[in-house]
Parts: structure tokens; sequence; C-alpha cells
């Protein structure tokens, strides 16, 4: 399993480097954002599994990250510890209410705030909230993504799998496996960045499979690109002879070994325009019906 990624948001240089030894020390991948500008951006970017968010930044206090991290739907539910000097309790209420999820006060013991991480990553990955190699939504969380759209109009599902993804895994291993999902986790991110919007909704459904739910005009776009930088960008997972020769050769010495295509992502399409929709195992359905219909 990956380590769970960190992001500190401190703009004290010596707090957040001592965080970061200290953290990296623990097992954990940390990223440092000395502004809110930073953070903000770093977490587009590649979702943290965990932000300690200092309340006072020079661009954007730490409340206001935190309220547009909590209204955005593909951020909306990373663990949020506060970090601050205000022990007022009318500021830790500000941060609660604004859904952080715990809140240390400076000058802290480190082995508290250890802790504090600790069990709120815990309590993330035991709510299944997300999967812990992309850090995206699954689970429960999509389910009631998907309850939310039904009673809409003007959404576009995609269904999306990566097509040869077990070949692959069989051949270069899960590790390698794990880091073509996360560069997927990744790609979905920056596309919808590019082309749709921060209401957008983006989860990690099992294993190769994942879904994006956009507004009905830019799902086709969103659809298109995606494929396309997929299929350029996934070919520096492979070896040299691999990308040369257009394909894995798969089994091993003792048998025949078979030749398998490099990876591609399959994508259906359903939008409420298409089918009346009273269920959203009826949702599920249809989109994996038509991405298996997909012939890219």
């Amino acid at each position: 399993m990956s380590k769970p990624r960190i992001l500190i948001v401190e703009d004290d240089y010596d707090i957040s480097n001592m965080l970061r030894i200290f953290l990296e020390r623990q097992n954990y991948t940390v990223d440092v954002a000395p502004r809110g500008s930073d953070a903000l951006e770093k977490t587009r970017r590649d979702m943290p599994h965990l932000i300690v968010l200092d309340i006072m930044l020079p661009d954007i206090d730490g409340y206001e990250i935190c309220r547009i991290l909590r209204t955005t739907t593909r951020t909306s539910n990373i663990p949020i510890i506060f970090l601050t000097h205000k022990d007022e309790r009318s500021d830790k209420l500000q941060g609660l209410e604004l859904g952080a999820d715990d809140y240390i006060t400076k000058p802290f013991d480190i082995d508290e705030l250890k802790l504090r991480i600790q069990n709120a990553i815990a309590r993330s990955e035991r709510e299944r909230l997300n999967d812990t190699r992309t850090n995206l939504p699954s689970g429960r969380l999509i389910e009631e993504k998907l309850r939310q759209i039904i009673r809409q109009d003007g959404w576009g599902l995609m269904d999306i799998r990566l097509n040869n993804f077990e070949p692959f895994k069989e051949s270069y291993g899960f590790i390698a496996g794990d880091d073509v999902l996360r560069f997927t986790a990744m790609l979905l991110g920056e596309v919808v960045d590019e082309l749709g919007s921060n209401d957008d909704f983006i989860g990690h459904v099992s294993g190769d499979n994942f879904i994006v739910i956009t507004s009905e005009e830019n799902v086709v776009a969103i659809s298109q690109h995606l494929k396309e930088r997929f299929a350029s960008e996934i070919l520096a997972h492979y070896s040299f002879t691999d990308r040369q020769q257009g394909y894995l050769l798969v089994g091993n010495e003792s048998t025949t070994r078979k030749k398998s295509p490099l990876m591609s992502m399959a994508i259906g399409i359903v939008t409420p325009s298409q089918y009346h929709f009273t269920d959203i195992r009826e949702i599920s359905g249809l989109a994996a019906e038509a991405r298996r219909s997909d012939n890219g």
C-alpha cells in the first residue's frame, strides 16, 4: 500500500520543516504549501489523504481555504486539522462549523498531533470514504452522488475502465499497477479542471474502474480529451521494448506466452436526456453497458 499523503499548509518555515521531517519519519509522504493559493493548487493536482491547515496565512486564511475545499465536490471529504495560535472557543467553533475534522493550538505536542492525524486517516478509511491508492471518493460516496443526480437534469456520467490493466499488472507487478491508478486519477483531475467545473465529481469505483460526473454539455469533450491524453501518456509506464513492439508478452517461460495490447481507456456515457432513470442501479448498469460497447 502506498504511503498516506499529508499536505502541511503553514507559512512558518521552521514549523513546516519540523513537521515535514517528523511526519516523513512516521512513514507519510509530505508536501508543504506556505500560502493558501499554493495549498488549493496542490490539492487540485494531487489530493492528499489529510491536510494540516494553519489559520493565519499571508494570502487566504485557513477558514476560507476550508470553506473552498468543503464546497468543492472533489475535495469535500479530505480530513482537515486546523493548526493555529488562537485558543478562543469561538475560533474553534468557526473551524468546526466549516467542516474541519479537528483542531490543535500552538504550541502543540507533536505526539498529540501524530495521534490526531492517525485517527483522522483511520476514521476516513474505516468509513471507506476514499480509495486508499488514489484517494478518490469510493463506495458510499459514489452511491450518494448517484442518488443526488438521479433527481436532477443536465448531468453526464462517464463509466471509465482501463483496458488490459490486469495483463500490465501481471507483467510489471502490483506497485507499477498502483502507479497507473494514481496516474489515471491525476489525469482525470487535470482534464476535468481544464474542461469541467468545481462541481464535477470524480470517483474510484474499484480496481481499474473510475467514474466522472460532469455537465451534459461537457461530457463528450472531456471523454475525448481523456482518451487522447491517456493513449499518449500511458506509454511512459511501459519499457522501451514494449512501447516499440506495441504489446506485452504475458505468461511464464514454460508456457506459450500471449500477446496483450497496451492499455487504453474505454468510456461509456449516459445522460438524463437519453434515459429516464428511476434507480441508481439503472444509471450504473447502462453506463457499464455503454462502456463495454466502446471501441475507442
